[in-house]
Formats: structure tokens, C-alpha cells, sequence
């Protein structure tokens, strides 16, 4: 049965997420204080990893491009930060 979970993003440049296999990304948001990304899942699937770039607005990306796929920008700390996350794929 599909679920919508919800998983904390780490405040890193690169990061995995264990995610069941299928899962497909819903939004990227922040929650008290905290980015999240909601994730649709088939909690009976088995896992995979997942690989994420997340970049602050003026930090330089080394991946190839055609790598990525954006998944969504944030505002932290009332518009102070601004960080955009994106899937290494």
C-alpha cells in the first residue's frame, strides 16, 4: 500500500537516503526549522540507495548536469539560507 513518509534532510553537500525501491519524491520543504523531503513509498518494497547533492545558493556543483535532477529549494532561518537539493542519478 502506498504511503507518504517523511525523511530529514542532513545539512551536507552530499548525502544517501535508504529509500524502498520505487519511491518517488514529493516535495522538499522545511518543517520546524528542519528541511525534509516527503517521499511516496511502497513501505513493502525492498530498499536501495539513493544518492542527493544539496547546494547552497552560490556554492559551486562539480556533478555533471545530465547527473541531477532537481528535486526542490528551501528557505532556512526566515529566507537567510537558501538551499536547493537535488538527486544524483
Amino acid at each position: 500500500m502506498l504511503t507518504v513518509y517523511k525523511y530529514q534532510v542532513p545539512i551536507v553537500d552530499n548525502f544517501e537516503l535508504e529509500l524502498p525501491v520505487g519511491a518517488k519524491i514529493l516535495s522538499f520543504m522545511e518543517q520546524r526549522g528542519a528541511p525534509c523531503v516527503w517521499v511516496l513509498i511502497d513501505p513493502d518494497m525492498h530498499h536501495e540507495v539513493r544518492r542527493f547533492r544539496l547546494a547552497g545558493t552560490g556554492h559551486p556543483i562539480t556533478i555533471d548536469p545530465d547527473e541531477l535532477r532537481f528535486v526542490g529549494s528551501v528557505l532556512l532561518r526566515g529566507g537567510d539560507l537558501v538551499f536547493h537539493l537535488f538527486e544524483i542519478i
